[in-house]
């Protein structure tokens, strides 16, 4: 008997797993009672939807400079709320006198991952994954409302270490300055980009992707509103190995049952 994995789990839905969506490993917690918690995973699943649904994740040439504003503008708007959230340990938590908090099930939203082509985007995606995980089996989704400032440190460094990769390796800023803890790329920063200045010809040359299987608009209406969590645990397995994924009843790291084999979509439960 082996350990389970408490990486990025494979959405092993109709054609989703098909294309190796995958979402953040929520482990046995898909519910959370704290507010600014579910916020922060809210906005940070969102953004990381519409980053990978670009198609330079198809692409194995740098990314353009459309999708590095957005994963720019991600990191900076997590750090916001981070930042306007987060309590320090002498200042008290705002905490309810009569009210109890209910719990409330996070949404997830899967993302193309396990097939993506681009090298970059698919590092970027692996570390929100593990970021979005770190925020939801935190332990602090106990509390109603306030997280503290080691939740922020816990969920903020991977995120820094996005910014980081991507402003020394895609936009060429010394490492040391990059590290510094309130970097920002700048506008002149973004509008610089030129990839082609150090990358070679090879990393700027790629074949066609295969076309047919890209999603429309229409197509992602249902994830792009967000799943419930509780809702897809009977679709969820490890990737490619390490848990049964034949549908004979395994359970993959945190007791989700492992995905059944399916030819298509299944819609979660209307609430």
């Amino acid at each position: 008997m082996g350990f389970g994995t408490d990486q990025a789990l494979w959405y092993r839905n109709g054609v989703w797993g098909e294309l190796g969506y995958a979402v953040p490993n929520f482990g046995n917690d898909p519910w959370t009672s704290n507010q600014n918690i579910q916020y922060l995973v809210d906005v940070m699943g969102q953004n990381l939807f519409a980053v990978m649904h670009h198609v330079d994740a198809d692409l194995r040439t740098p990314p353009s400079i459309n999708t590095l504003t957005r994963v720019h503008k991600l990191v900076i708007r997590a750090r916001q709320i981070i930042s306007a959230r987060a309590v320090p340990p002498g200042t008290p938590d705002l905490e309810p006198i009569h009210v109890t908090p209910t719990k409330t099930a996070h949404l997830i939203y899967p993302v193309p991952y396990f097939k993506v082509r681009n090298p970059h985007l698919k590092q970027y995606c692996g570390l929100m994954l593990s970021c979005l995980a770190e925020a939801m089996q935190h332990t602090e989704n106990a509390k109603s409302i306030e997280f503290s400032l080691s939740f922020a440190g816990t969920v903020s460094q991977y995120l820094q270490r996005i910014y980081v990769m991507m402003a020394t390796e895609l936009f060429g800023i010394d490492p040391a300055t990059a590290k510094a803890a309130n970097f920002t790329l700048k506008d002149t920063d973004l509008a610089a980009y030129d990839p082609s200045k150090f990358f070679t010809s090879t990393e700027m040359v790629d074949t066609v992707p295969e076309i047919a299987t890209r999603p429309r608009e229409d197509d992602l209406a249902v994830l792009r509103a967000g799943l419930p969590a509780p809702s897809i645990t009977g679709f969820l397995a490890e990737w490619p190995t390490g848990a049964d994924t034949t549908g004979n009843g395994g359970q993959t790291s945190g007791g989700q049952q492992t995905a059944q084999s399916t030819g298509s979509f299944v819609p979660p439960p209307t609430p």
